[in-house]
Parts: C-alpha cells; sequence; structure tokens
C-alpha cells in the first residue's frame, strides 16, 4: 500500500529586515514547510494572512510605525481564533513574552535561535500546541514564583497608555491633548501612576519603559 503523503505546513513570515527573513525562510525549506509569504509591513502581514489563510504566521514582535507585531497578532486572532502565531523576535523581555502568550501565540522565538528551534516551534504551533524555549520557560517560571511587577501588570489600559506617554516625554498638559481629556485628570493619573510603580524621576519613568519593552531605546 503506498503511504499517504503529509500535508506540508504552510508559513507565513512578517519580519521588515527583508535579509534576516530571507535568511529565515531558507532555513525553514524541508520536507514538511512551505514558506507562501514573505511580508515587509504589518499590513501587507494582515492581507497576506487574510488571502492565502497559512497554517502557520511567523511574526516580528516589533515592526512598522503604527502597529507592532503583538497588534497585528491580535487582529489575526479576531479573524480566526485558532491562528497559530509564532514570535521571532530580538527583544526577550518578560513582559512581552508574558503578553505574547497571553493574546494567544503558540511560541515566542529570540532571532539568535537555532533554525531548527524555528522548525520546531512551527511544527508544534501547526498541531496546536505551545512551544516555550528553555531560557523563556525558565523566566516565565521565575515570573510566576515572584510575581509580576512590570507597569502591564499593576496598571490598567488607561494608566498604563498614559505612563507610556510620560515615558516617551510627553508633559501632563501635552498628554491631556493626545488623549481630549483635562490637565488636572492627566496631573492626578501620572501621579498616582508615579506613586503605584515606586518611581518620580522622569528618567527613571522612561528607563522602566523600555526595559519592558513600551518604548523603545
Amino acid at each position: 500500500m503506498k503511504k499517504t503523503r503529509e500535508p506540508r505546513i504552510r508559513v507565513m513570515l512578517a519580519d521588515d529586515h527583508p535579509i534576516v527573513m530571507q535568511g529565515f525562510a531558507l532555513s525553514l525549506a524541508g520536507p514538511d514547510i512551505d514558506v507562501v509569504a514573505q511580508e515587509k509591513t504589518p499590513q501587507e502581514a494582515l492581507d497576506s494572512f487574510a488571502a492565502l489563510q497559512p497554517d502557520v504566521a511567523v511574526l516580528d514582535i516589533r515592526f512598522g510605525e503604527q502597529l507592532t507585531g503583538l497588534d497585528v497578532a491580535k487582529r489575526m486572532l479576531a479573524i480566526q481564533p485558532d491562528a497559530r502565531i509564532v514570535f521571532l523576535t530580538q527583544f526577550d523581555q518578560d513582559s512581552l513574552v508574558k503578553e505574547g502568550y497571553r493574546i494567544g501565540a503558540r511560541a515566542f522565538i529570540t532571532k539568535d535561535c537555532d533554525p531548527e528551534e524555528l522548525v520546531a516551534a512551527i511544527r508544534r504551533a501547526h498541531e496546536g500546541e505551545l512551544y516555550f524555549m528553555p531560557r523563556i520557560a525558565e523566566r516565565l517560571a521565575s515570573l510566576s514564583v515572584k510575581g509580576d511587577v512590570s507597569p502591564q501588570s499593576l496598571l490598567d489600559d488607561r494608566s498604563l497608555e498614559i505612563f507610556t506617554l510620560m515615558a516617551e516625554g510627553l508633559t501632563n498638559v501635552e498628554i491631556a491633548e493626545r488623549l481630549a481629556v483635562s490637565s488636572k485628570t492627566i496631573s492626578n493619573t501620572s501621579q498616582a501612576i508615579k506613586d503605584k510603580l515606586g518611581i518620580h524621576r522622569a528618567a527613571d519613568i522612561t528607563r522602566l519603559a523600555v526595559r519592558h519593552g513600551l518604548i523603545q531605546p
């Protein structure tokens, strides 16, 4: 009896560094994986995902000027709740890793990984399973033991938005204008944020935001 051939895994790559993306595309060439698209912007990634419906989407977590990989993943999951998403990135801050898994990603792989590790992550994601790099698994375990003290865990969505704008250097007046609220409201909220996080100097606020992946250095 002739053996039935297993279906190939159709993969979409999305990264704003074409050379990096092409390198990973070559490394994925194998008996069971086809790279069906390589996209350089968040919008291209969303368009390709809708048109091609790949089995697994591999997304950079930081690309594009308006949307992040996390934003793209959320939109993909809104379109297709069982979408298989793997994050491939040079950023591995604890808060980004935790958020990636929280929204429904199947794996979080850093760009310095062995290509075989990416292949393994894609195969596991395709099967509907989670994949953890050993060092990332250790960090997530540590977070569960010590507790998450990131701004993302301590602040609600509105306060986190204001904190991020503070970290970018905006004044209370500028934040109030951006969010269409009163300066007094922002002043009170920013003070509450500082008290909750235990930091008050502008430089410390910026450093904390960078460390937890809310803004780029």
